[in-house]
């Protein structure tokens, strides 16, 4: 079975190669929100006549070639070409994934948020040295092997300052192998997952511990003249505190995906609406600081790969209501009620357990689990 897997490195450019950098960055930026309102404008345009409503790839490549000309424009051949072709790419699938109700309308981009762009030529790696078109060999650390063919690097920089390159590379692995048990997950804020064995994995909570010294760097920060050297500073000082948390949250998710998928042929689990969750402003940052939703993304492509199959349950199912044992459903549970004792039967559960168990059952019975086996994407691993 063929995969794309992505490897990201931590690179250190000098500071003329950072120079250069800020400059592709700049160029792509404006490229993607240059032609962004094209298609906007153009839609608008010819949304009531006939004929061709909306931009393609091909028509904005042919339009960046003139845009080239101008004078006012020609600093745009300072960066790498493909690199600009890859940015309206990435703009004709945003506009793709929106009319497929895959994701929102297309935004334009900020100086200020995390910067990339893509190069699918020219590139190679030698003696811990990255090198790129137009560019002098750029430092990198190799903490790990490359296994496959790397298709294309990307460049990203975030607003701490520091710098990545992503190599996504196809390679083939074997066929997954089915082996394991079949267990039912319950997502929850105080236990961020419980199994249907009994088994209680307690919710880190990265961003409530570093909220103490979050507070304390954003209140220098605020205090900080703008357009200061000191505020820039502060600035950095925050960015990397939350760099920390965001990749403590991710070794955490991926370190336990990854258990789970090696452990089990099946894993049951809840269509939960994290969405509308969030609109509960009392449980809101604890929710997102969980990453549920990512740690099922990792869940499905990994086990794609090794041998998992995720099965979902019904967000309506009262799993936590319903009595595993004789199937007596409760009117009402509160949140704050983590155990009670069924009337029917005297059975005495934990609620985060016996919503576990439900679910294992009824979505290995077929009655309200649905599987719906998909390519696996690219993902780092």
């Amino acid at each position: 079975m063929i995969v794309n897997r992505s490897y990201r490195y931590r690179i250190y450019p000098n500071r003329v190669q950072r120079e250069a950098f800020a400059k592709q960055f700049g160029c792509c930026r404006f490229v993607y929100n240059y032609f962004l309102r094209q298609r906007i404008d153009y839609y608008a345009v010819h949304k009531v006549g006939e004929g061709k409503k909306s931009l393609t790839y091909v028509d904005t490549s042919a339009l960046l070639t003139q845009l080239k000309r101008p004078p006012e424009y020609i600093w745009l051949n300072e960066g790498n070409a493909q690199a600009l072709q890859q940015s309206l790419r990435d703009l004709d699938k945003a506009y793709n994934n929106f009319f497929n109700k895959r994701a929102q309308f297309p935004k334009f981009k900020k100086k200020s948020n995390r910067q990339s762009f893509r190069v699918p030529q020219g590139f190679s790696l030698c003696d811990g040295w990255l090198h790129l078109p137009k560019l002098a060999p750029i430092k990198i650390v190799l903490h790990r092997p490359i296994e496959g063919t790397a298709k294309h690097v990307t460049i990203t920089t975030t607003p701490a300052g520091a710098y990545y390159a992503s190599f996504c590379c196809e390679y083939e692995i074997p066929e997954p192998e089915y082996k394991g048990a079949t267990i039912g997950i319950d997502l929850g804020v105080k236990d961020f997952l419980v199994t249907s064995e009994g088994e209680h994995v307690a919710a880190p909570k990265h961003l409530r511990q570093a909220e103490k010294r979050l507070h304390r760097l954003q209140r220098k920060l605020s205090r900080r003249t703008k357009g200061s050297r000191g505020r820039e500073k502060a600035r950095i000082a925050v960015a990397k505190q939350h760099d920390k948390v965001a990749n403590r949250r991710a070794d955490f998710l991926h370190k336990l995906s990854r258990r789970m998928v090696d452990e089990n042929q099946v894993i049951c689990a809840e269509s939960l609406n994290v969405k509308g969750m969030l609109a509960n402003h009392r449980l809101a940052k604890s929710i997102s600081d969980c990453g549920w939703s990512e740690y099922l993304r990792q869940v499905k492509y990994k086990g794609a790969w090794f041998g998992c199959d995720l099965l979902y349950c019904d967000r309506f199912f009262p799993s936590s209501k319903r009595c595993h044992d004789c199937g007596y459903i409760l009117n009402s549970l509160p949140l704050s009620v983590r155990g009670w004792t069924c009337p029917a039967c005297g059975t005495i559960h934990d609620r985060d357990e016996n919503a576990a168990r439900n679910i294992k059952t009824f979505c290995t019975a077929g009655t309200a689990g649905t599987h719906t086996p998909e390519k696996s994407p690219v993902r780092d691993s």
